[in-house]
């Protein structure tokens, strides 16, 4: 399969307007600003302490589910930052992606003063948005990194255009089915209700908006692997006439796979979805799945300890980061490092 210039076109806008709204939506904020304005930051004494003093910066990474396979490259990339900046870096989080978890665990360490940059991908937008701003009142850089908290006082984001992402997928799925494609194109999540999974599935649908596919779900499969495949088998019993099937994460997508693959679908239906697996990158070379979009998980890492390091130690604003996409296929997969 080739890739469309317009697909192209669409990944670099969209990577463009990412930034640029960042920069809009945030604000740059500097080590130099005070009080005095709305989005003003006055880093606190205790952390202002360390950098005088030469010591280490403390930046934690807290991520909605650590026990995620893609939160292996995103550690891979964090640690190849704290070596380079000389920062004590850890990736920290609830197993199962609790959200109550990860707010106890962030207010801790706010109360303790025992972190000094904090980067926080939620697993509930909602939940995490008070804790984002005690953060930020208590003097200590915050950024959101993989999941954006648009409307919370993050400093920053890290991380790929969530919503251009879908649309662009979709875009790469009209290319692979044809223009005059119809059916139904079933898609998966592992969470439904996270707001990465919403924006990123609204840019899908409109994506696809004015095709002749009819989208059925998302469809919600959970963290569990058994129990995913479990639900993409009986979601997929249900369902006649499907043309594709879409997966808006790592785990959807190698459910789906898995399923495809087993039920003996893998000439009939297009499978497409998201992050590069060692799973998912097998069922690429066997021609199961027809694309993955690559989130570039560990240069999130790196980049979240970047900005905050530079933000405290050199005072360089903070206007997010986007990290990008990279369509994966049979024919560049040799060239792709797996994410897990």
């Amino acid at each position: 399969m080739s890739f469309r210039t317009t697909v192209r076109a669409v990944m670099t806008a969209a990577a463009v307007t990412a930034t640029a709204a960042l920069a809009a939506g945030c604000g740059a904020v500097t080590a130099a600003d005070t009080g005095g304005s709305e989005d003003g930051f006055e880093l606190a004494s205790y952390i202002q302490e360390r950098v005088d003093n030469g010591e280490p910066l403390r930046i934690k990474l807290s991520y909605h589910d650590p026990s995620l396979a893609f939160a292996t490259p995103i550690s891979q990339g964090m640690n190849r930052a704290g070596e380079e900046f000389g920062a004590e870096v850890q990736l920290i989080g609830p197993t199962g992606g609790d959200a109550g978890q990860q707010v106890s665990e962030l207010q801790t360490l706010i109360q303790q003063k025992a972190v000094d940059g904090l980067a926080v991908s939620s697993a509930s937008s909602d939940a995490l948005r008070p804790v984002i701003a005690q953060a930020h009142d208590a003097g200590i850089p915050v950024i959101s990194f993989n999941t954006d908290n648009p409307d919370s006082r993050q400093m920053g984001f890290v991380g790929q255009d969530l919503r251009g992402s879908g649309e662009s997928q979709a875009a790469e799925l009209l290319d692979v089915l044809g223009e005059d494609a119809t059916g139904k194109v079933v898609v998966f999540s592992v969470d439904t209700g996270a707001g990465w999974s919403h924006d990123r599935f609204g840019g899908f649908r409109d994506g696809l908006e004015g095709s002749g596919l009819e989208i059925v779900g998302p469809v919600n499969v959970g963290n569990e692997p058994n129990a995913a495949y479990n639900t993409v088998e009986s979601t997929m019993a249900g369902q006649t006439g499907v043309t594709a099937i879409a997966g808006l994460d790592c785990c959807s997508t190698t459910a789906a796979a898995k399923w495809t693959a087993e039920s003996g679908n893998a000439d009939g239906i297009a499978v497409v979805g998201f992050d590069v697996l060692t799973a998912t990158a097998q069922y690429i070379d066997s021609g199961v799945v027809d694309f993955t979009i690559s989130q570039n998980p560990a240069e999130q890492g790196y980049q979240a300890v970047k900005v905050l390091h530079d933000f405290a130690v050199d005072g360089t604003e903070i206007s997010g980061v986007d990290t990008g996409s990279e369509f994966v296929t049979k024919d560049n997969l040799d060239d792709t490092p797996v994410e897990d």
